[in-house]
């Protein structure tokens, strides 16, 4: 026996394969909804972790700012107790420097000079006096420039001739002078020393 449809079955088949496109359609849109859900959950996950890192490397950065603030303080600590030590010992070392000046000049003052005052200001020593010639003074200030371990760099300032009253009585022609000389610090004043003994004491 021959069956025959007589049902619209061409609309039929247009009526799945819309539902079939439609379907397809739907989990697609699912699909990338999942695939952007995904994503986003992943980058967030990203961000969080560099967050964390982030949060890492501040804390870290603070703590050598800390670091770096505390060895600044003990830099300055040092220099400061560095300055103060050399103040020490730039006192101890000048505490006998009068005495070596007041040696150098008795040493280095010739015959027929006579100092009358002598001012010490830092490194600078300012000397007035009285001689019986030009010469008892220039030979004061080669002495003072050439044959001195503590004494340098003499400057003369002012001599002239004046009639000076000695014993109370007799009058004589003296010249009065003053004059600037430079003096040497220890370490100085030892280093030629030194030079001078080392070709002494080298085997010949």
């Amino acid at each position: 026996m021959i069956l025959i449809n007589l049902l619209p079955h061409r609309e039929e088949k247009r009526r799945r394969r819309k539902q079939a496109f439609f379907a397809v359609l739907g989990f697609s849109a699912l699909g990338g909804v999942l695939i952007v859900v995904l994503w986003y959950a992943v980058l967030q996950q990203m961000i969080s972790t560099q967050q964390e890192r982030n949060a890492f490397l501040q804390q870290e950065i603070r703590k050598l700012d800390e670091q770096i603030k505390d060895i600044a303080n003990l830099r300055a600590e040092i220099e400061a107790l560095k300055a103060r030590q050399k103040a020490v010992e730039d006192l101890q070392t000048d505490r006998n420097m009068p005495v070596h000046l007041l040696n150098e000049l008795v040493r280095q003052t010739p015959e027929g000079v006579y100092l009358t005052a002598i001012r010490q200001d830092g490194q600078t020593v300012s000397i007035n006096g009285v001689a019986q010639t030009n010469e008892r003074v220039s030979e004061l200030l080669r002495n003072t420039a050439y044959n001195s371990t503590w004494l340098e760099r003499p400057e003369l300032i002012e001599i002239k001739a004046a009639n000076v009253r000695t014993d109370g009585r007799e009058q004589r022609r003296l010249f009065e002078f003053s004059m600037r000389v430079a003096l040497k610090r220890p370490q100085d004043a030892s280093a030629p020393a030194a030079a001078a003994s080392a070709p002494a004491g080298s085997p010949s």
